[in-house]
């Protein structure tokens, strides 16, 4: 008996809670038409698509929203996690209008170093999603304390899938990676 396991390969991996603006970052930048709705769980299966910057190409990963214990198996984890593996990027998105932000990056950073210690040490770049739907007040608060929970070699931007707010320079610090 043989058993073959496809893992995805993929330049970025889109990560983090269910509804944190994975599915829509990425038809905002390609072509890819994952299903995008305001309940949790919408993506149930990867979805890739490429976006292009500056004549640059980055296969980007939609994976399906990790919750707490993924990585034992709870929700759809541990087999997407396996996918995420294989990025060469992790790209964690993070709802902005969200009550704690340090708690959702904590985690889905538990998560990964559970799954695999590899994983963990992964390049990461962190964006707050959905700044359209609060104020500039709000953003400039949450980002100076968001910012003490990083890393200093951490990248954090501050996105919007819907309005195309800082998107390109977004991509362009992923190709740079």
């Amino acid at each position: 008996q043989l058993i073959l396991e496809l893992k995805m390969i993929a330049d970025v991996g889109l990560i983090g809670l269910p509804n944190a603006g994975k599915s829509s970052f990425l038809a905002a930048v390609s072509n890819a038409r994952p299903e995008i709705a305001d309940y949790r769980f919408t993506t149930l299966r990867p979805y890739l698509g490429v976006a292009d910057i500056r004549g640059k190409s980055i296969l980007i990963a939609d994976i399906p929203g990790l919750i707490e214990g993924a990585s034992k198996g709870k929700g759809l984890g541990d087999d997407f996690l396996k996918h995420v593996s294989r990025c060469q990027i992790l790209l964690h998105l993070i709802d902005i209008n969200n009550s704690d932000l340090e708690r959702d990056y904590k985690i889905i950073r538990a998560e990964l170093e559970a799954y695999s210690k590899q994983l963990a040490k992964k390049p990461e770049i962190v964006a707050l999603t959905k700044c359209d739907t609060t104020t500039k007040e709000d953003i400039a608060n949450k980002t100076i304390f968001f910012k003490k929970v990083l890393a200093k070699s951490t990248e954090l931007h501050i996105i919007s899938a819907y309005a195309k707010t800082g998107i390109e320079d977004l991509l362009l610090d992923l190709v740079k990676n």
